[in-house]
């Protein structure tokens, strides 16, 4: 039978520290020492000696004892933190169940995995949601794209969701955030539901909840929410009727502002507000006459060159170059024109209208009153159907085509004249389109 170590009082395990080497080259060395101290059998006090300049060092409890054919150290915390006593309790407990044949290592991995598991399904919806956003942000064509889905996490989700263990979300929440403004905001309820969808479901595929998705439509709040198409009625932007442009584009040609100016540039190139105010004097190639915009910048997430008419050439070349911004439209703070310029310029001409509504009088005007191919027309407004003739059309994006039709567009914009261009269809002329 082993020697039991004398069992040591509070005072004289303060007192204990590590070793010195006994023997060799390093004789006198500190070192690491084990010390036994009584109570239970196999209980010791780890004592490592202080890093070079430090005073304080290290010492923890350990407990060896066979397990099996193994007699592993089993830690059982730092000292002082766990007291002699608590080192006491601890040992005599793991000894208790070696003697009912259970293993502490194992009953401890299980228990730190569990605790890991809970802790993991205690995420908030937040947490996971800002994790989404940076998967979307590299999957969204536009920066425009993303700042619209943080915005609607922002306003309608968070408020209700947002503190909620993603684990703990129920039916009932889903109904409390979207019954506000489903009936008053559909479109916008409609997609924070399929955005909280996606979210939960990430949730579900990481293992942070379980269960169905209390945020999918069918079978599920279709049940509870009338169908969107019966309590929403799509609203078309305002458009200014075709006739009323020219006037209107010779009084817009007196004003100076940058407003003005971004928004004359706008209705002559047929382009998109947000397309306008992040216009790049590295875009512009003066000499093909020629807007490229970025895929980035881009809703339909493809490069897009817009053929530029003389007005909109000499209209680039009177405003100011600022040297200290890329942006052609700069805002008195030096940054990028909101996106209620625009609008506002219009509003104090006295028009209810909106600048996107010029792209619909554009396509009115082309539709109506020129004889372009419905390819072309699309094409100048970027829009590039996924029918297979079209995209065949847009590999060459028609400029040619498309700088008469501009062409044409201008000359209207200041005179009020018909189009002059009489270009027949030219569907059907595609060769191969692979």
């Amino acid at each position: 039978m082993p020697r039991l170590a004398q069992e040591l009082s509070d005072a004289a395990v303060r007192r204990l520290k590590w070793g010195r080497v006994q023997s060799g080259s390093n004789k006198g060395a500190p070192c690491t020492k084990l010390h036994a101290v009584g109570g239970v059998g196999g209980l010791y006090l780890y004592c490592a000696p202080p890093a070079p300049g430090n005073t304080t060092f290290a010492r923890s409890w350990i407990l060896k004892t066979p397990i099996g054919k193994d007699r592993p150290e089993l830690g059982l915390g730092p000292y002082p933190e766990v007291t002699l006593s608590m080192a006491r309790q601890k040992a005599r407990e793991f000894k208790e169940q070696i003697r009912q044949g259970i293993d502490p290592r194992v009953t401890r991995k299980a228990l730190a995995s569990a605790l890991a598991a809970e802790q993991a399904k205690a995420v908030t919806f937040r947490t996971v949601a800002d994790r989404f956003i940076v998967k979307k942000s590299k999957e969204l064509k536009t920066v425009k794209q993303v700042q619209k889905l943080t915005a609607h996490l922002e306003t309608y989700a968070y408020p209700i969701l947002g503190k909620l263990q993603v684990s703990d979300i129920e039916r009932a929440d889903i109904i409390k955030m979207l019954t506000p403004i489903w009936e008053t905001k559909t479109e916008t309820a409609t997609r924070v539901r399929v955005t909280v969808e996606r979210i939960l479901d990430m949730a579900g595929a990481e293992g942070l909840r379980n269960g169905d998705n209390p945020a999918r439509w069918r079978g599920n709040l279709d049940l509870s929410l009338p169908l969107p198409g019966k309590v929403s009625k799509v609203k078309h932007l305002a458009a200014m009727p075709v006739d009323e442009v020219p006037p209107f584009m010779s009084e817009l040609a007196a004003k100076d502002s940058t407003g003005a100016m971004a928004l004359r540039f706008a209705i002559l190139t047929a382009a998109r507000s947000g397309e306008i105010r992040g216009a790049m004097w590295s875009e512009i190639d003066f000499k093909a006459k020629v807007w490229t915009i970025p895929c980035e910048r881009m809703k339909g997430g493809r490069d897009h060159k817009v053929p530029l008419c003389r007005e909109a050439v000499d209209l680039l070349k009177s405003l100011p170059r600022d040297h200290d911004s890329n942006l052609i439209f700069v805002s008195p703070t030096g940054k990028m024109l909101s996106n209620m310029t625009l609008t506002k310029v219009l509003k104090d001409m006295g028009h209810q209208v909106t600048q996107h509504g010029f792209r619909a009088t554009f396509r009115t005007w082309a539709q109506e009153h020129t004889t372009y191919p419905e390819e072309v027309c699309e094409l100048a407004l970027a829009h590039v159907n996924s029918d297979a003739t079209r995209v065949a059309y847009a590999r060459s994006e028609l400029i040619d085509k498309r700088r008469k039709l501009m062409a044409d567009w201008e000359r209207f914009c200041r005179e009020g004249l018909p189009a002059t261009a009489k270009m027949k269809s030219i569907r059907g002329r595609i060769g191969c389109q692979c």
